[in-house]
């Protein structure tokens, strides 16, 4: 093979005059360890103030607990074919319906929650569950341990005939930050003998039946089969040796218009983040979204824009004040460049609203467990039902004109003459936001 030549006008490679650096003795060790002092820092500042908050915020609770009444609505049934849809505002209301469900099941019950308080509507429902199972009803339950650490571990216990999967606070390779099994089991669920099912944003103890502006759906019908089908397969990829398989018995319904969208971080599966997106990209008159925590990412903050550019009335309600005073910060940070480019913000008042619910033109609506942010979207096992009925649709914006009743709306001028202290905070908190 034939050497390349190295042009005449081009001096040798070896001829080269030798470069050395004159490098103090100890610079690069000072130099590292300036670097690691500032990642340091950089790291304690937002999670300080987060801490400064969270402290400030558990005094502020006990001084102005979040007790208010507010406006609910009594449930009301809409038919999507052959499954009623009846939709819940009251956690009074739902756990009612809930319990008497259970109460009447004659074969199976399947219960699925992040958190279950051990008070006295806690007990309600682990003495049903016991005397369903006692009378020959199969009884299924999933907890998330993580979300339950501050509940006595003896509350569930139950006895050898009711079936207790309680989802690990751990599980390898959590540390190395894997997605496929970081995520928590944040779904909220109950079915009962395959014909009844219950989806929201829920949990079960004392202080959601009354204090909580919250909102579930009841399916009754062929469509309990989607949660059904949501709560078997998570049951069984993660259930132990000592858990039953629980049968896979498909469905003969097919309703593109009325149909769970499930995160599996496990799969790498995070459909509801599309069924949002995909939604609001429709949109052609308005879009009312309700939230615990919204924090939006940047497709969906960009596509909320988009859609009030192009003269879509976007209206977004949020908690004034939430039990995660974190992400309310965070939450913030966003506000401005959502009311510059035409977002309305409305902030309920004197009671937490933790609804996670959309509808968009009096035509799509999802209920669910997933609030907008990456947590939920990116990061748990959530399942949210999407509907495209004008029933509930509108059923939806009725509630939502309930919600902003007790409101108050947060316009640009305001924001834009919070206090100094305020946007610093935020500003500091920022780094958290990928975080939650």
């Amino acid at each position: 093979m034939a050497s390349r030549k190295v042009p005449g006008n081009l001096p040798q490679l070896s001829n080269l005059p030798q470069l050395t650096l004159d490098v103090p003795v100890g610079f690069v060790q000072r130099a590292r360890t300036i670097a690691t002092r500032a990642a340091i820092i950089a790291a304690a500042v937002p999670v300080g103030a987060a801490v400064a908050l969270t402290v400030t915020d558990m005094v502020r609770r006990r001084l102005h607990p979040l007790t208010a009444k507010f406006p609910t609505e009594k449930p009301l049934t809409e038919h999507i074919d052959q499954t009623a849809t009846t939709v819940y505002t009251y956690g009074a209301d739902l756990f009612e319906a809930m319990l008497e469900a259970i109460r009447g099941a004659r074969s199976t019950v399947m219960l699925e929650s992040y958190i279950w308080k051990s008070d006295h509507v806690g007990q309600q429902f682990k003495q049903a569950l016991i005397d369903a199972s006692a009378r020959g009803v199969k009884v299924y339950v999933i907890v998330d341990g993580f979300a339950n650490l501050v509940v006595p571990y003896s509350f569930f216990r139950f006895p050898p005939a009711v079936h207790v999967l309680r989802f690990p606070v751990l599980r390898p390779g959590m540390a190395y930050l894997n997605i496929r099994t970081s995520g928590r089991d944040h779904r909220k669920i109950l079915v009962v003998d395959d014909e009844i099912g219950f989806v929201g944003g829920y949990n079960i103890g004392s202080l959601y039946a009354t204090h909580w502006r919250d909102t579930h759906v009841r399916l009754q019908g062929p469509s309990a089969w989607e949660l059904r089908n949501a709560f078997v397969d998570f049951w069984n990829r993660h259930r132990k040796p000592r858990h039953p398989i629980l049968a896979d018995v498909g469905s003969g319904t097919w309703l593109p218009h009325l149909k769970a969208a499930r995160n599996a971080p496990s799969e790498l599966v995070f459909p509801i983040r599309g069924i949002y997106l995909d939604a609001i990209d429709r949109a052609i008159s308005h879009v009312y979204i309700t939230q615990a925590y919204f924090i939006p990412d940047h497709d969906i903050h960009a596509g909320l824009l988009a859609a009030a550019a192009r003269g879509v009335d976007v209206r977004v309600l949020v908690p004034h004040r939430s039990n995660h005073v974190v992400a309310d910060w965070l939450a913030r940070g966003q506000y401005a460049s959502l009311l510059r480019g035409g977002v309305r913000i409305f902030l309920y008042q004197g009671a937490m609203v933790h609804a996670k619910t959309a509808t968009i033109d009096r035509r799509w609506t999802t209920i669910g467990t997933a609030n907008i942010d990456r947590l939920s979207l990116t990061g748990n096992y959530e399942i949210n039902l999407e509907v495209v009925d004008p029933g509930l649709a509108g059923r939806m914006e009725d509630i939502f004109a309930m919600d902003l009743s007790n409101a108050q709306e947060l316009t640009l001028a305001q924001w834009e003459g919070r206090g100094a202290l305020a946007k610093i905070g935020e500003y500091l908190l920022t780094p958290l936001r990928p975080l939650l």
